[in-house]
This record gives structure tokens, C-alpha cells and sequence, in this order.
């Protein structure tokens, strides 16, 4: 491992994903991802690779399914509006069965909304997005360090399972500066030739027909079945999750994620101080959704709290994995509103009580 570097989050992404070897990057700048293409616009030539700031998003997505289709290891990013302009493209590149990394660090919304830190594209990553039937991974930083970390994984899940894969960051993680560590070495590359244009298997010149056109329906809904058979993997595989303060029984039990999740457990070690025994079971891939670990961590607690910077998304998939179980409640915030630790202590403990 190297020295421990300190930057921001936008960057300490771009930077391990360019170690994990992209080399293709397309986008369009937004607020308050722009740190994040302006590194990338500097370093990516020096690590002999493309940059092209695309003339919309729509373009640049576009470029990102060409790439992908060549083989290359290729991402984009942007915030939230310029994701849902995205969507399109990213509909095309799961039904193509390509991998490629999709940045998305959120702002406020709906709407323009503003350039503050919310949580609040939840449905639209978490139940694919654009139009059809498909999901992507999403995998949720709740530091730098993780936010980097999650390059390098985001990249060799796309190419198991031929799929985008969705980093879902906010604007606070993008802004925050944090010692990073990266590894000295990445895993490399799975071998393109399984989905690339144009290429050689073991010698031989092979060609790979990228389609998401199927008129014939007997043949959409086979494609679309082979879709969901390796979403079936994905549900067995790449389910991830951290449990804090669990090793007791917790009278209550919060799940949260992302930036909501860092004051969480600033309120729960404040609390254990008082005596009271509050859990946290944070998701890091909110597709596909821990329910299982949701509803074991669930036993015989009080009450279940999801903290969330919006106005209740995550709380749905909450709300599913215990079934009826056990008693809900929500506690959200927008309009680029965080929580201070004192407040949320505060909630919690009036839960608790």
C-alpha cells in the first residue's frame, strides 16, 4: 500500500479509477461532480488514455456505450440532472450487455434544485432508471476512502457480469477531503473478447454482434431473461453491507447510507455513552439491497429508523425486507439539508425512550 494522500472525494475517484486502468472517460461538467472531469482532463492523457468533454450528456453517454463496445475499460459521471439525461444511454448499454462505471454525485432536486448534497435519485438508480426491464448495481461510498475503493470494484463487477454499474456518491463525498490509500496493484481486466467488436479468442478472429433492437418478441423476452438470469447472480454474489455496533442487541436499529450514514455514527457512539443501545446496518449496494441482512439485524428491536437526505426512498426497501415485522419510522431531509450529529442524537433518543 502507498503513503496516504489527502484529496477530495471527486478526485480520489477519478485517480483509482485511472490506476484500475480506464482509459476512456466522456463527459459533460456539472456541479458538484466538476472537480471530477477536471482531473480527469489532466491526468488522463498523461496515463495515455482519452478525455473528451462531450458537447451534452447525451453524448457523452453515448461515447461511454461505444467504448464499452470496443472493449475499452470506460466511465463517465455527472450529478443528478445530468444522469436522468443519461438514462437513455444507460438502457442501451445494460441491454447491450457491456461494462462501463457511471458516476453520480448527487445534488438537490427535483428539478434544477440546487448544488447541496441530497440522496435523492434512490428509485432511479436502484430500479434502473431509464426505460425496460433492467437493473444496475449501485454501490454506496459513505467516505473517500470508500468512494476510491469502489473504482476498481465498480469496474471488475461490470465486466463479470457485462453490466453498467452505478457509484452512487453525493455532493458532500465529492467535496470532502480525506487521507486516501490507494493499492499498489489492481486487478486486471477480464479478457474483452467475450462481448468486444472485432477481436481475437485464443488466436482466432472473433465478432460480437451488439444489439438492443429485438423486433420479434419471443426473442426480446429470451434477451430479456438472459438480463435477469444474471441478475440472479448478482443478488448471490455482490450483496454488501456493514454492521456497526451490533455485537449487542440494539433496542433500536437505523439503516442508512452514504453521508446520512457518517452522522448516524457520530449519534450512536453518543448514545451508547448515555447507556443506550441503538444499532447501525448501512447498505454499500443499494441494488442489490441487503433485505435479508435488514430483516436478521431487525430482531427483537424496539424500532427500525431509516435515515435518509431525502424525503423516503431507501425507507420502501426497508419497509420490504421486514414484512410487517416490526414497527418503522422515517427521519429525512432535503433540499440539500444534512443533519448535525446533535440532532440526530436527539431523534434517536427520543425513539429510544
Amino acid at each position: 500500500m502507498g503513503d496516504k494522500i489527502l484529496m477530495k472525494g471527486n478526485e480520489a475517484v477519478a485517480e483509482a479509477a485511472i490506476r484500475a486502468g480506464c482509459r476512456h472517460y466522456y463527459a459533460y461538467p456539472i456541479t458538484p461532480q466538476s472537480e471530477l472531469i477536471e482531473y480527469m482532463a489532466r491526468q488522463m492523457p498523461l496515463a495515455g488514455g482519452t478525455f473528451l468533454q462531450a458537447e451534452s450528456e447525451v453524448a457523452a453517454i453515448n461515447m461511454v456505450l461505444g467504448a464499452a463496445a470496443c472493449g475499452m475499460r470506460v466511465m463517465t459521471s455527472s450529478s443528478s440532472p445530468g444522469i436522468s439525461l443519461k438514462q437513455e444511454g444507460i438502457s442501451y448499454i445494460a441491454a447491450c450487455r457491456l461494462p462501463a462505471v457511471i458516476v453520480n454525485v448527487q445534488r438537490g432536486g427535483p428539478g434544477l434544485g440546487n448544488i447541496a448534497p441530497m440522496q435523492a435519485d434512490y428509485f432511479q438508480a436502484t430500479r434502473g432508471g431509464g426505460h425496460g426491464d433492467y437493473y444496475t448495481p449501485v454501490l454506496s461510498p459513505s467516505s473517500v476512502q470508500e468512494f476510491a475503493d469502489m473504482a476498481p470494484l465498480a469496474f471488475e463487477i461490470a465486466e463479470e457480469y457485462r453490466t453498467p454499474v452505478v457509484i452512487f456518491a453525493d455532493g458532500m463525498l465529492g467535496q470532502m477531503m480525506e487521507p486516501v490509500v490507494f493499492p499498489d496493484s489492481y486487478a486486471p481486466q477480464k479478457d474483452p473478447s467475450a462481448w468486444a467488436l472485432g477481436c481475437k479468442r485464443e488466436g482466432e478472429f472473433c465478432n460480437h454482434i451488439i444489439n438492443s433492437l429485438f423486433i420479434d418478441p419471443a426473442v426480446l423476452d429470451q434477451k430479456t431473461r438472459e438480463l435477469f438470469a444474471e441478475y440472479d447472480r448478482i443478488r448471490q454474489n455482490e450483496i454488501r453491507y456493514e454492521r456497526y455496533n451490533l455485537d449487542e442487541q440494539p433496542s433500536i436499529l437505523v439503516v442508512s447510507t452514504g453521508t446520512a450514514a457518517r452522522v448516524v455514527k457520530s449519534a450512536v457512539d453518543a448514545l451508547a455513552e448515555e447507556g443506550i443501545k441503538v444499532g447501525l446496518l448501512r447498505p454499500i449496494t443499494l441494488w442489490p439491497f441487503p433485505y435479508q441482512a435488514v430483516a436478521e439485524a431487525a430482531r427483537g428491536v424496539k424500532k427500525v429508523l431509516t435515515v435518509e437526505l431525502n424525503m423516503g426512498q431507501m425507507e420502501q426497501d426497508v419497509r420490504l425486507a421486514l414484512a410487517g415485522s416490526c414497527e418503522t419510522a422515517f427521519v429525512g431531509k432535503a433540499g440539500g439539508l444534512v443533519f448535525t450529529p446533535e440532532e440526530l442524537t436527539e431523534i434517536i433518543r427520543g425513539y429510544a425512550s
